[in-house]
């Protein structure tokens, strides 16, 4: 590890010269928002409880919007963690907040997980324990592999990635001075389509998967690389880098909230439209930029956002536990409801809102026994002069938006 007087200080390029808002409580409500996306692909997917031509409709419709949920997530991270860098931060200091963000709950729920694992006798081998359990899935091209244990968890190993890298990645995009940072937006741009068409043209497209969506149009190996595989999803955790930046030096344009909500729903109706790889992962989910910025910037100019009320924050603040554990919820649900059984619409809408509500109530409690009082003791961010002993002054408080839910 680098020293603190080196390379390793995490805000150091261009630290940002202007006071900047604490709080982008914004940013929090919305991550709600994508934990839902997440949530109507499991439950419509995993279950059959709404049936019919209006079920088999609504799967058609909400198919990918987990991925796009997830997408938004990897942007969102990367937004968030550069908004809220300090000057003053180590790579040490950094890796140790999130680990201590991100890896309790993990192993809370992969706890859960493991013990539906033994109940069901779900086929496990060694290696998709072992991957899952330090969140190294998603580097490994098996079906198998990445959805082990806690399926959700996946994306967990590529935030983990994100996070090794933004030491190093920070200060160096902050040395792009201003005028170019939209050219490399366009760049980052660029690399994702190259990346739908790399997945698209040379990846190997046999065997063709015929599973959840994908109805054998592309193979497992084309779906991991555009989908799971790190570097790739990486691309997108950059733009959320330079969006920051970009709304930091005040040249983002002048789009509201609510078109470029709008935005955010015309770019998931499009993926009905595209090819499975392009409408599944970055390409798509590029679409999320505008609200994430727009938001920051409602939030920061003191504009109106229906996002920031105190009852979309608090489920923004648990978002990250209800993604972690909402998926192990509907897979219990089925497996006690049946999953091929059926209701009448408005029961099957009963029982989802049911397993909803179980979820939240599952999620507010390791938010609130789990994950905060942990974050309290070793998350916090200590000064230079703190760790050295001398007496500081009060941190001031950080962005709502510094919590990472996947």
């Amino acid at each position: 590890m680098t020293s603190e007087t080196g390379p390793s200080r995490v805000g150091r390029a261009h630290a940002p010269t202007h006071p900047e808002p604490a709080r982008l409580p914004s940013l929090t409500g919305l991550r709600f928002l994508a934990a839902m996306l997440v949530f109507a692909t499991h439950i419509l997917w995993y279950t059959r409880l709404v049936p019919g031509d209006a079920g088999t409709e609504l799967r058609k419709t909400f198919a990918l919007s987990g991925s796009y949920g997830v997408g938004f997530f990897f942007i969102l991270s990367g937004f968030v963690l550069t908004w809220t860098a300090r000057s003053d931060d180590t790579a040490g200091s950094f890796w140790r907040r999130r680990l201590v963000k991100i890896g309790p709950m993990h192993l809370v729920t992969f706890g859960l997980a493991a013990l539906l694992v033994l109940e069901t006798d779900r086929p496990t081998r060694m290696v998709d324990w072992l991957a899952s359990a330090t969140m190294q899935q998603s580097w490994f091209p098996d079906i198998g592999t990445v959805s082990a244990v806690n399926g959700v968890s996946w994306s967990l190993c590529c935030e983990f990635f994100f996070y090794l890298l933004f030491p190093a990645l920070l200060p160096g995009l902050r040395r792009i001075r201003e005028e170019w940072l939209w050219p490399a937006v366009a760049a980052v741009l660029a690399l994702i389509v190259g990346v739908f068409l790399v997945g698209t043209f040379v990846v190997n497209d046999q065997p063709r998967l015929a599973a959840f969506a994908v109805s054998g149009e592309v193979s497992f190996d084309q779906v991991w690389f555009v989908y799971f595989f790190p570097p790739a999803r990486a691309l997108e955790f950059v733009l959320g880098i330079l969006l920051a930046r970009i709304v930091a030096a005040g040249r983002w344009p002048r789009i509201g909230l609510a078109p470029a909500f709008g935005l955010a729903v015309f770019g998931y109706v499009l993926t009905r439209y595209e090819p499975y790889l392009a409408g599944t992962a970055g390409v798509a989910t590029v679409w999320t930029a505008p609200l994430i910025a727009a938001a920051a910037v409602a939030d920061r100019q003191g504009g109106a956002s229906v996002f920031r009320g105190p009852t979309m924050v608090f489920l923004g603040e648990i978002s990250f536990a209800f993604y972690m554990v909402h998926w192990l919820v509907i897979v219990e649900a089925a497996d006690l409801i049946g999953p091929t059984r059926t209701f009448s619409t408005g029961t099957g809408v009963l029982l989802i809102l049911a397993v909803l509500g179980v979820a939240l109530v599952c999620s507010a409690l390791l938010y609130r026994y789990v994950e905060t009082p942990l974050v309290r003791r070793f998350g916090r961010h200590r000064p230079k002069a703190e760790r050295a002993g001398l007496p500081v002054a009060p941190a001031p408080v950080r962005a709502e938006g510094d919590r990472v839910p996947n």
